[in-house]
């Protein structure tokens, strides 16, 4: 993806370093960074974290790496490019679009959702409003999860930004009501729905990223990859050697790729009632 000299989000808060409290173990033993990265794929609330956690020394001094630099200063263009993307498709609706607040943390975070680990990963808290991202998942994407470019980074991006649009839209205040109201495996459905629309959303605003010239050869086929690498089928077949499709709660790798490709080709809020079309 196409970075150098574009405009940078001002909209990034840098706590990287920062003592947000203490830091979080899970389960006495912990999960390890990818048990708690699979936990969040899988549709783990960021604030469940909390529900077993034990009170771990914080660890050694943030220094920044030159890749963590460049990294930070990539994921603040894409944002910016959500920014102007969104704004222009909220007006085109008659709606008013408000960015979301990144912020950069290491170690543990505070958020409206509880405390995070650095170990989360990216992840959105409708609470405060802001996607609060761990740039070590870079790492976690190439090795764990073999989706390697840059551009796999900002589909993640885009992703949790397709979760403030639907805050915005007043979509998660229609469907996270629902957990309270049926049983998991029921829940779960709406879920997948959820988290499939957010998918749309992260192809809409690359199919505008492309218009406007963003887009480098091979950065849709990494999106892709990205998407098919954290299908719930693909993780729990890495996992476990076999899937649970009632605990899905993201939705296959095909039907991650699909509504994906299907923003990128559409490029339409309307276009992504994934609600509706529970087939794919």
């Amino acid at each position: 993806m196409k970075t150098d000299g574009r405009r940078k989000s001002s909209n990034v808060e840098d706590r990287r370093g920062r003592s947000g409290g203490s830091a979080i173990a899970l389960g006495g033993g912990g999960l390890g960074i990818v048990g708690i990265i699979l936990f969040l794929l899988l549709g783990g609330n960021p604030t469940e974290l909390l529900d077993n956690t034990s009170v771990s020394e914080p660890g050694q001094p943030y220094v920044e790496t030159e890749q963590d630099k460049e990294l930070a200063d990539f994921v603040s263009v894409v944002l910016a490019d959500t920014e102007d993307i969104w704004t222009e498709l909220f007006r085109q609706q008659g709606l008013q679009y408000e960015n979301p607040t990144l912020v950069l943390y290491t170690g543990q975070v505070q958020t409206a959702c509880g405390f995070g680990s650095a170990a989360a990963g990216p992840f959105y808290c409708p609470g405060d409003r802001k996607l609060y991202i761990d740039l070590e998942f870079y790492d976690e994407l190439q090795s764990s999860f073999k989706a390697p470019g840059d551009f796999a980074m900002a589909y993640v991006v885009a992703h949790e930004v397709g979760h403030h649009v639907q805050t915005l839209l007043g979509i998660s205040d229609r469907i996270m009501p629902l957990r309270q109201k049926m049983s998991e495996t029921e829940f779960n459905k709406y879920l997948v729905r959820f988290e499939l629309q957010a998918d749309y959303f992260a192809g809409v605003w690359a199919h505008h990223a492309q218009g406007l010239g963003y887009l480098e050869q091979g950065d849709l086929q990494e999106a892709i990859t990205a998407a098919g690498a954290v299908g719930d089928d693909t993780i729990q077949k890495r996992a476990r050697g076999y899937v649970v499709p009632e605990s899905f709660t993201h939705g296959t790798a095909k039907q991650r790729i699909y509504w994906f490709e299907h923003g990128f080709e559409l490029g339409t809020i309307k276009g992504g009632d994934t609600f509706s079309e529970t087939e794919r």
